[in-house]
């Protein structure tokens, strides 16, 4: 995730500070875990964009106990949402719109700011479910729309057709589970898709249901149809309307249609198989591919929510399927053999999988443990990583919660990793996740003490140390500036900044012996497994500018490599040794054993930040979500090897003999494994139609002109081929298979534009040319000693949430700008 690691909530517009307030006065021990306050302070406590809900009554009012039962019981699900419960006591002689009147006293109000936007008679808040699907309700106004006719439905499918999906709900009433499930799906899904919610039967009944006794819902597929006379596809989820079983009807929604395979069906996985439904083989021949495929598209679409469905080629499969068997049958249990069938009519495969196929029915409990099929196949969703890991106990005891009244006294009493984090925000639980992960590998080994703070408690303490997104992990050393880590949101590259600050950098190197130890590995061995390649600055002791600038770069890169620094007189012999002209750089790679050297002069420390950089880029990678921005800052022509699964060793050497003579350099070299990053899948459905077998080998010139070239299929993947394949295209001699368009996908509404927000804010900064990390600045106040952190930063925060944008001729520059403050490694 690109968040890549982009928070994706429907909720995202209000989930910025929202907190739950319910105010009485009524005191019990049933609700003691409510906050209680005083009308004057509540009223004092709001704030602009904070959402919160007050509800008044007298002490002596014996009415308010039921209410206050469930209330308490709301808590813990409204906590959720980052919505916070409590309770104001009403004086009785005071007179106020609420606290005065009899009548008011049964409403809920539920203000934003300072301002009203509901009142709520407390009888529709008549259980836990209703006060749940009531506040989510009011909130998500924007991502579900209430109708009451037929008509209204259809202006909404006839607007959305050829942009977005509809799931269309209806439930017997406002306030029941099945409305809460609804808005609780439309938390995660609100900004993917238009919720449409109606409680009439009649437009129920006038869309063909039967039993309209119980609740349904939709799935509209509507962003395929463009012809605006067509009505859009519908699919029913036939599972009980229940959170989790509307995320998982959902989850099969995104899956593909229809996918072809050319192997083992024994060995197929797909987003079925972990969602526990069973997959269905269409077996195919070159003769009959297009009736064949027409015939699986049909068993797809009556089958979906239900099935999987995959074209199965024969011709391809290296694995014998019975000459007579047309339909091959998975099942979701592991260990069950599939079965080969024949059957000639759609409604026969269709029978065979309802008849064989057993979805046990999912209940919610929310104080037992849930266990679900593997959902982790997870997409830009982040909010249903929070979702599914809800029930996750996290050993929190493993790191230290911090306060404001002790985050000053911990960072300077010892070295601290802190992380900046909001309890309301998905990306934030999802990261916490994370980090405890990261305490749990270094328990008992590190002596970098790991630490948190929860910034929607302690805000104050946030904006001193210059935290404006979340969320955010620095390291506080001693005697040195803070340092913000700009990495990937995961645990293998925490740990890795982690480890690898364990030392200073750039380490002083102080003799032959020692310098020869450090370019073998030898001396920090227990770090290399973080950093494969260790950086060697070789200085005369006069060359005082060009140390300072080596410094400075090693700085920039601590956390990310290793560096270091030999200047003693007879650094002489070291640069013979290795054929450098003072000054220079070492580079030592240590899982190929080379060390490769490269003169400095007149470089500076971003030039420097830049050569270490492009030396950390591997030469024939496979690119990954994670590191493909780095590789699409090279702004060269991708030369890509798509592969289900490990690429032969005959390939990989063949292209690497070609880098090594130089053939390749106006290209970037790069191979991508279908079973690690499936969305290569997609990319190919773009190159191609049909998908061609596997493995292929594709020239994409995204930054100019967006011509796709395709490596004969034909011919093997030698290096003579590969020589005469690229002096063909040099030469003009060979015809693209496609050309990728121009456009551009923009957010829906110009406040949605967060990449534009950021080019605005970082206009006012100065450009560099290569990423850096941040510096930050340790400012300690005279009179009160407080630790913090006042580097330059936006003069406003900007939530990136949910942003979709993409420019096929300059695809880096618009990922290189979301990623200039956050992430420059």
């Amino acid at each position: 995730m690109q968040l890549q690691l982009m928070m994706s909530s429907g909720f995202s517009v209000f989930r910025v500070g929202i907190s739950f307030v319910i105010m009485c006065s009524f005191y019990m021990p049933t609700v003691d875990s409510l906050l209680e306050l005083s009308p004057q302070k509540y009223f004092s406590t709001l704030q602009p964009g904070k959402a919160s809900l007050a509800y008044f009554c007298q002490a002596d009012s014996p009415r308010t106990s039921v209410f206050l039962e469930e209330l308490n019981e709301a808590v813990r699900p409204l906590q959720d949402y980052g919505i916070s419960v409590a309770k104001v006591n009403c004086v009785k002689e005071e007179i106020s719109r609420y606290c005065g009147k009899e009548k008011d006293l049964m409403k809920a109000y539920l203000f934003k700011g300072n301002i009203l936007l509901r009142e709520f008679p407390t009888d529709t808040l008549f259980d836990v479910n209703a006060i749940v699907a009531h506040v989510l309700f009011a909130l998500l106004f924007n991502e579900v729309k209430y109708i009451t006719n037929l008509e209204d439905l259809q202006n909404i499918e006839n607007a959305l057709k050829g942009k977005a999906n509809i799931i269309f709900s209806y439930v017997r009433a406002t306030g029941i589970p099945e409305h809460r499930a609804v808005m609780e799906a439309a938390f995660v899904y609100g900004t993917t898709y238009q919720f449409v919610l109606t409680t009439e039967i009649a437009l129920l009944e006038s869309l063909g249901s039967e039993d309209v006794e119980y609740a349904h819902l939709y799935f509209f597929h509507c962003k395929l149809v463009l012809d605006l006379t067509q009505q859009c596809r519908r699919t029913l989820m036939e599972q009980p309307l229940t959170t989790l079983n509307i995320h998982l009807f959902i989850k099969t929604m995104k899956a593909p249609l229809l996918t072809e395979v050319a192997e083992d069906p024994q060995q197929v996985s797909t987003v079925h198989l972990q969602l526990g439904l069973p997959l269905v083989f269409i077996v195919s021949q070159q003769a009959t591919y297009e009736a064949d495929r027409r015939t699986a598209e049909w068993v797809a679409w009556r089958l979906l929510g239900k099935a999987g469905v995959l074209l199965l080629l024969r011709d391809s499969l290296e694995v014998n399927i019975p000459q007579h068997a047309n339909v091959v049958f998975k099942r979701a249990e592991k260990g069950v053999p599939v079965e080969f069938l024949v059957l000639h009519d759609v409604d026969l495969i269709i029978s065979h999988v309802e008849h064989n196929t057993h979805i046990e029915e999912i209940q919610e409990d929310e104080d037992d443990d849930m266990e679900g099929p593997d959902i982790d196949d997870q997409d830009d969703e982040v909010a249903e990583t929070v979702f599914r890991d809800r029930k996750r106990k996290l050993p929190l005891e493993l790191t230290v919660e911090l306060t404001e009244e002790t985050f000053n006294a911990t960072v300077t009493a010892s070295d601290s990793i802190v992380l900046f984090y909001a309890g309301w925000q998905a990306v934030s639980m999802a990261f916490l996740q994370s980090y405890v992960d990261v305490a749990v590998k270094l328990k008992g080994t590190s002596t970098m003490l790991l630490t948190r703070i929860n910034c929607a408690d302690w805000s104050d303490v946030c904006t001193k140390q210059n935290v404006t997104e979340f969320p955010i992990v620095k390291m506080y050393k001693k005697g040195e500036n803070p340092v913000s880590y700009a990495g990937m949101l995961g645990t293998k590259d925490l740990l890795k900044f982690i480890q690898l600050n364990r030392i200073s950098y750039p380490v002083n190197i102080t003799s032959i012996q020692e310098a020869e130890e450090y370019l073998s590995g030898e001396l920090y061995k227990d770090l290399i497994s973080y950093s494969s390649v260790s950086v060697l600055g070789l200085f005369s002791p006069t060359m005082t500018t060009a140390k300072e600038d080596f410094s400075e770069a090693g700085n920039y890169l601590k956390g990310y490599v290793i560096t270091g620094i030999y200047s003693e007189e007879d650094v002489l012999l070291l640069s013979n040794k290795y054929a450098a002209s003072l000054p220079a750089l070492l580079l030592a790679r240590h899982t190929e054993g080379k060390i490769e050297s490269i003169p400095l002069a007149n470089t500076h420390a971003e030039d420097i930040v830049q050569i270490v950089t492009d030396a950390l880029l591997e030469m024939f990678p496979e690119i990954t979500v994670e590191n493909l921005p780095s590789y699409f800052r090279l702004q060269k022509p991708l030369l890509i090897l798509f592969s289900d699964g490990s690429i032969n060793p005959q390939y990989k050497k063949a292209i690497l003999t070609l880098v090594k003579q130089k053939y390749l350099d106006s290209l970037t070299p790069c191979w991508l494994n279908l079973k690690n990053t499936p969305v290569g899948r997609r990319i190919l459905r773009a190159y191609f139609d049909p998908l061609p077998p596997l493995p292929v080998l594709v020239l994409v010139n995204l930054h100019s002109g967006g011509q796709v070239f395709a490596f004969p299929s034909d011919q093997a993947i030698i290096e003579e081929n590969l020589v005469l394949w690229l002096k063909k295209l040099e030469a003009g001699l060979e015809n693209h298979i496609t050309i990728l368009p121009a456009q551009e996908w923009k957010p829906p509404l110009p406040a949605y534009d967060f990449l534009s927000m950021m080019d605005a804010a970082t206009s006012q900064h100065s450009t560099r040319k290569i990423p850096k990390c941040m510096k930050e600045t340790d400012v300690q106040e005279n009179d009160k000693e407080q630790h913090e952190d006042k580097s330059a930063v936006r003069k406003e925060p900007i939530e990136t949430l949910r942003i979709k944008h993409w420019n096929r001729s300059n695809w880096f520059k618009e990922a290189e700008k979301s990623f200039r403050h956050d992430k420059e490694l």
